[in-house]
């Protein structure tokens, strides 16, 4: 794999990890343009470092808070185990059979067009100022699990289920993105340890990866997050639909 397939992969996982279109659809729909043959989740799984590099530097005075003020955040983390829970079994016990996914292309096509459906929806929440609890974040949790296949956008499916459950957008994000740190640490070091990916690329080529996906991750975030703000989530259901479509037609 060349510097320039790394630095444009890099670059869509930066800008799709954050946005609700899917990051690993898209990775799945750049490699089969590029023409790029290493099968599974392994340059994902690369990429996913930068990413959360992104996620720690955006909310670094929340993540600081919850450990400074831990006795009035140990609810918060509780409610983030308890969300994370169901990623890591699903994630663990269907590892092989997730992976045959990352190969297929139409059904990449249609997971985006279920991740529009779900964005759209979300434009007709009512923010009732919900508090968490163990229901909603197992709610949440499951979202998170079913984003584990391409197509599926992790951040579109737990902000989009959030808001339905009556949280307001900026909770809604907050939650989410606070919710993909363990997440995405674990099936990063479950990754490098599993697919041997260290070995497969040079050193040059991971951190060029890394760099560049962490510092689009940052636009990203910070662009979702004003989104959010405006109400207008709904037009990356119209994008993803866009795109599926066009994948399935093709």
């Amino acid at each position: 794999m060349s510097v320039f397939e790394i630095i444009i992969l890099g670059i869509l996982q930066g800008l799709t990890e954050f946005l609700p279109v899917s990051s690993s659809g898209h990775l799945v729909i750049a490699q089969y343009i590029l023409d790029i043959e290493y099968s599974g989740n392994t340059i994902e799984i690369l990429f996913h470092i930068g990413t959360l590099g992104s996620v720690l530097f955006i909310f670094f005075d929340d993540i600081k808070n919850i450990f400074l003020s831990y006795d009035k955040n140990i609810k918060l983390l509780f409610y983030i185990c308890i969300a994370t829970l169901p990623g890591v079994v699903i994630g663990l016990t269907f590892k092989n059979q997730i992976e045959l996914f990352f190969d297929n292309l139409i059904y990449v096509g249609f997971s985006l067009c279920f991740t529009a459906l779900i964005l759209i929806i979300s434009s007709m929440a009512k923010f009732e100022n919900s508090k968490h609890t163990i229901l909603s974040s197992v709610i949440i949790g499951f979202a998170q699990a079913f984003a584990i296949l391409p197509g599926i956008s992790r951040s579109g499916m737990t902000i989009s289920i959030a808001m339905l459950l009556g949280f307001s957008p900026k909770e809604s994000a907050r939650f989410s993105f606070l919710l993909s740190i363990p997440i995405i640490t674990g099936a990063g070091v479950v990754g490098l340890t599993s697919n041997n990916s260290l070995n497969i690329f040079p050193i040059e080529l991971i951190i060029v990866a890394i760099f560049i996906s962490f510092l689009t991750g940052v636009i990203a975030l910070k662009f979702l997050l004003r989104i959010l703000q405006y109400g207008k989530f709904y037009i990356f259901g119209i994008y993803c639909l866009l795109i599926g479509l066009t994948i399935i037609m093709i």
